[in-house]
């Protein structure tokens, strides 16, 4: 079993090593944008509970989102009183900017954020980060929406959260619970691949970093919270869910096309060393069986209505030719894209062509069948007709399986030159592509200026040094 990545996969999961002395495991940002009053509470009853209860160093990172109040000084005096309490100044609103500015800058093997309002019970912090530190699982959310989850908030906020959450799971097939708890933790390994793919920089930066984490197998860690609704919240209901569903078309969009290079995100299949002992299995085999069946089975009654339509004008051998040949065109992009996960234009040309051979000898079976039962019968019953192009088919699928497994769609993951001859710049225009390692990222040019960001001092007074 193949468990060394290509470049720009992730390697496999393993305990995070001891940090060096004076190194942070857990950093917790908390975006916060005019915060004056309740930003002082909320960092001292952090900084108490993780200091009670944590058992790795820590440290409580502050990310002002231009706040126009006294929010910078609040944020400093506690910088100053608290040594594991730093500040980050952002001259540009949104919270996906905030998070992304200071995870990118961030030392800590593991990130997390929360909102300023500490609405979620802080006793599923440990439990939260625990399975990233272990190795467990890649990112970890909290869900106020389990069943175990313990929630106090009005109808209205109740009913959009639910309603976002079903949209999710209707348009762009998530299976996490809670997009957006303000309470989630990644490893920093995995954010710095992740995270230039994510374009969004206000609230919908939550959910596409978790729909593209699930879409490329990343395993995502949910906790139960317990969690009371803040009355004086300051989001804007109606902006932000325009705002959402903008970001869902827009990433719905982009993964129907394969515009996302999700590649650079897989994991081995298994940490376990006995998985390094099994060679020459297959891989992927059942899933591949359980999508061509699908598509098959689509394709075989999208076929037979095609069939049935072209027969009313035209003989069988013409119908038969004409229906197998549209239907063979859709099932070879329906197979290039769910069966054997191809994304992206790059060779769908090229597999219309062999797909098409493969349509060439599904002909000569389909037809023989039918030429065979003409030779039996002069004027065979349509129902006949039926019986025998679908033993025909069946027949022709099971080479076609092969066909498609071996020669259309081979699997070339131990191909390590691949990466080195794709075009990025065209197969995922939509994304900045620029390819990077794992530790790159702090030294990489982001397209975003309040990225480069530096630590607040009240003594700056220069206008170009506002950070």
């Amino acid at each position: 079993m193949r468990t060394d990545s290509s470049p720009g996969t992730l390697p496999a999961r393993e305990h995070l090593p001891a940090a060096p002395a004076g190194t942070p495991v857990l950093d917790v940002v908390i975006p916060v944008y005019n915060e004056e009053k309740d930003l002082q509470p909320c960092v001292r009853r952090l900084h108490e509970h993780l200091a009670r209860t944590f058992p790795y160093p820590f440290r409580i990172t502050i990310a002002d989102n231009a706040s126009t109040d006294t929010t910078p000084r609040v944020a400093a005096r506690l910088a100053a009183e608290l040594p594991e309490v730093a500040l980050f100044r952002l001259e540009q609103k949104g919270r996906g900017r905030a998070l992304r500015a200071v995870w990118s800058a961030s030392d800590a093997p593991v990130l997390a954020y929360m909102d300023v309002d500490l609405s979620t019970d802080l006793n599923a912090l440990l439990p939260l980060v625990a399975p990233l530190i272990s190795g467990h699982s890649d990112l970890a959310i909290g869900s106020r929406l389990t069943h175990s989850s313990r929630v106090v908030r009005g109808p209205k906020r109740e009913f959009i959260s639910r309603a976002y959450n079903l949209i999710l799971r209707g348009s762009l097939h998530a299976r996490f619970s809670d997009a957006q708890c303000g309470f989630k933790a990644i490893r920093r390994d995995v954010a710095q691949v992740l995270l230039p793919l994510v374009e969004d920089t206000g609230w919908f930066f939550d959910t596409e970093m978790l729909v593209l984490a699930e879409r490329a197998g990343l395993r995502i860690h949910e906790v139960p919270v317990d969690w009371v609704d803040d009355p004086d919240s300051t989001v804007h209901i109606v902006r932000t869910a325009t705002d959402d569903l903008k970001g869902v078309w827009r990433v719905g969009r982009a993964l129907a096309t394969g515009s996302l290079p999700l590649d650079r995100l897989t994991r081995p299949f298994g940490d376990d060393p006995r998985d390094r002992e099994i060679t020459d299995v297959p891989r992927g085999l059942a899933r591949q069986l359980v999508g061509f069946c699908v598509v098959g089975g689509l394709s075989t009654l999208f076929y037979l209505l095609l069939y049935s339509g072209f027969r009313l004008f035209t003989g069988s051998q013409a119908a038969n030719a004409l229906a197998l040949l549209v239907s063979a065109i859709a099932n070879t992009a329906a197979n290039r894209r769910l069966t054997f996960g191809v994304r992206g234009r790059g060779g769908a040309v090229r597999h219309q062509a062999q797909g098409l051979v493969v349509f060439g000898i599904g002909l000569a079976l389909t037809s023989g069948s039918l030429a065979a039962l003409g030779a039996a019968t002069s004027e065979p019953a349509h129902s006949t007709e039926l019986a025998v192009l679908i033993a025909a088919n069946l027949a022709a699928t099971v080479l076609r399986f092969l066909l498609f497994r071996a020669w259309v769609f081979p699997d070339r993951r131990d191909e390590p030159e691949l990466s080195t001859v794709v075009d990025t710049n065209t197969q995922y225009a939509p994304y900045d592509t620029t390819r990077f390692r794992v530790g790159d990222v702090a030294d990489r040019t982001w397209p975003d200026s309040t990225m480069q960001l530096q630590p607040v001092r009240l003594t700056d007074t220069d206008p170009r040094n506002a950070r």
